[in-house]
């Protein structure tokens, strides 16, 4: 039901990265209006990375916590960090994926929702 694509895991991501370098959240950049319906979450990924670029910076760590009972974050680990390589252009072995579940508790515990948490550590450069 998200207005994107509705990717948790980017979209985490994406606040993460802003919050990193003192900067609103997505929606600030990405409103939900007409022009971003549907928008596709590496989309709105790809400016955010090179802003971040731009700035001299660079990631140095980016930890994330899947929420959610399904899928079993395990089955999909490698996938995921695969993926979240190739689109931010980010050594796989700075990203670290976990799975975390709820213990069938609230909407997650019932699979009606997914939540991810990131933290992402930056150092400037000259």
């Amino acid at each position: 039901k998200g207005h994107s694509d509705g990717d948790v895991i980017l979209h985490a991501i994406i606040d993460a990265i802003l919050g990193a370098i003192r900067k609103k959240d997505i929606g600030t950049y990405f409103p939900n209006s007409k022009k971003f319906k549907n928008i596709r979450s590496h989309k709105m990924l790809r400016p955010i990375i090179e802003n971040l670029n731009k700035s001299n910076f660079f990631i140095n760590n980016l930890d994330i916590n899947l929420i959610c009972e399904q899928p079993k974050v395990s089955k999909y680990r490698n996938t995921i960090i695969n993926s979240i390589s190739k689109l931010t252009k980010l050594n796989k072995k700075i990203i670290n994926l976990k799975g975390k579940t709820v213990e069938k508790l609230g909407l997650i515990g019932k699979e009606k929702a997914i939540a991810c948490e990131v933290i992402v550590s930056i150092t400037k450069y000259d």
